[in-house]
């Protein structure tokens, strides 16, 4: 399945290598990137994670491609045509270059929302960005060598932490802050 999963120690040094990143997409992108976000695990203080960097670039319109594609792909960036989730369209790092994946969102869609909110929820509830990381660790360690069964065991975890997100998101009229980049 290809490398074996390492969840480690949050490292600080992951927002400072967002930062860089996410100039460098804004500057490609122009006015075409709506919103540049550091997600997933590694935009959350103290949460343990897989070292990839997670970038959301929010676009008004996932058509036509070749509006984002040729700018990222200009960057080194891969497109992952295959990629089967049909609400994005997915970049890679440049070989050899920093763990790194670009997920290219319609802004204001539910998915688009869903990871600002799932981090936003984390970073306000560290007792549940704990819970997550050991988790993750688990999983980890049961499923080292299967990416897929690793993120299947996560998975109720994960849409555990979606309903308390989205008590806390109607609690408080959670709306997303400013692009991070």
């Amino acid at each position: 399945m290809g490398d074996s999963i390492e969840v480690v120690d949050h490292d600080p040094a992951w927002q400072a290598e967002f930062a860089a990143i996410g100039k460098t997409l804004r500057g490609a992108l122009g006015d075409g990137a709506l919103r540049v976000d550091h997600i997933g695990s590694t935009s959350v203080p103290g949460l343990a994670a897989k070292p990839v960097i997670d970038i959301q670039v929010s676009v008004r319109s996932l058509e036509p491609l070749d509006a984002y594609r040729i700018p990222l792909e200009r960057l080194g960036l891969t497109h992952r045509a295959d990629n089967p989730e049909l609400t994005k369209r997915y970049f890679r790092e440049a070989p050899g270059s920093r763990r790194t994946h670009v997920h290219v969102r319609e802004l204001g869609s539910f998915s688009q929302q869903l990871p600002l909110l799932f981090r936003d929820y984390l970073r306000a509830h560290p007792d549940a960005a704990a819970e997550f990381a050991e988790v993750k660790r688990r999983c980890a360690r049961q499923f080292r060598d299967d990416r897929h069964r690793y993120v299947s065991a996560k998975e109720p975890f994960v849409w555990d932490i979606v309903r308390r997100a989205d008590t806390w998101a109607q609690r408080v009229g959670w709306r997303p802050g400013p692009s991070d980049a």
